[in-house]
């Protein structure tokens, strides 16, 4: 009996990764950040979900940001990438990665690759963005330790408007002020009260 299964078929790949030219045969079917992080050794790129949902994959593709784990690698061919690994020249952080550092713009840090390439695509589209702007950029970047605030700081010390202290320095946007509709209502006083409440009853059905 013939065995008709064969090795399934690999393409040539080109790219150009931080400055540095890499050649390779990979399956078709091979992500992008798969690529990066098991060929050539660059794990500042991380995989966090592959379902495009928590950005911690976020890299440069021919100057756009993109998800790498949305991208094949082949469609990555003659292409010009950069990951975390390619922002700082000469030992030196560059600014959003100061940034993060200054404001302290993580915990855990797995998703910091991600939320420091996105920012980096950010400023370059907007260098004076608003906090609302910010929190917004950031949306298809997901953190699970945080409550997001240090990140909008090391945000905002990158594009130059806050010192590390924290303090503004003159150059942050202008931040729209909200008004609230009404004041939230008061908290249930007994544990009744409170127990309709868990069980998502109103007030108007329980009386």
């Amino acid at each position: 009996m013939t065995d008709t299964m064969t090795a399934p078929a690999r393409v040539s790949v080109k790219v150009s990764v931080n400055g540095t030219g890499y050649a390779a045969e990979v399956e078709p079917r091979l992500l992008l950040v798969h690529f990066l992080r098991d060929n050539l050794g660059l794990t500042g790129t991380h995989v966090g979900c592959d379902t495009s949902q928590c950005g911690a994959c976020v890299i440069y593709l021919n100057g756009d940001s993109v998800k790498s784990c949305t991208v094949l690698a082949v469609q990555a061919d003659g292409g010009e990438i950069t990951t975390i690994e390619g922002l700082a020249k000469n030992g030196e952080y560059d600014r959003v990665q100061q940034g993060f550092w200054e404001m302290h713009g993580l915990q855990c840090g797995y998703c910091t690759p991600g939320m420091i390439m996105s920012t980096h695509s950010l400023l370059q589209r907007n260098p004076n963005p608003t906090e609302q702007e910010i929190r917004h950029a950031l949306e298809g970047n997901l953190c699970r330790c945080t409550g997001y605030q240090n990140i909008v700081k090391a945000v905002q010390y990158a594009a130059g408007q806050i010192g590390s202290d924290g303090a503004s320095t003159g150059g942050a946007a202008k931040e729209p002020t909200y008004q609230a509709d009404s004041t939230p209502p008061e908290d249930p006083a007994t544990v009744d009260e409170w127990g309709g409440e868990l069980a998502g009853e109103s007030d108007e059905s329980r009386n």
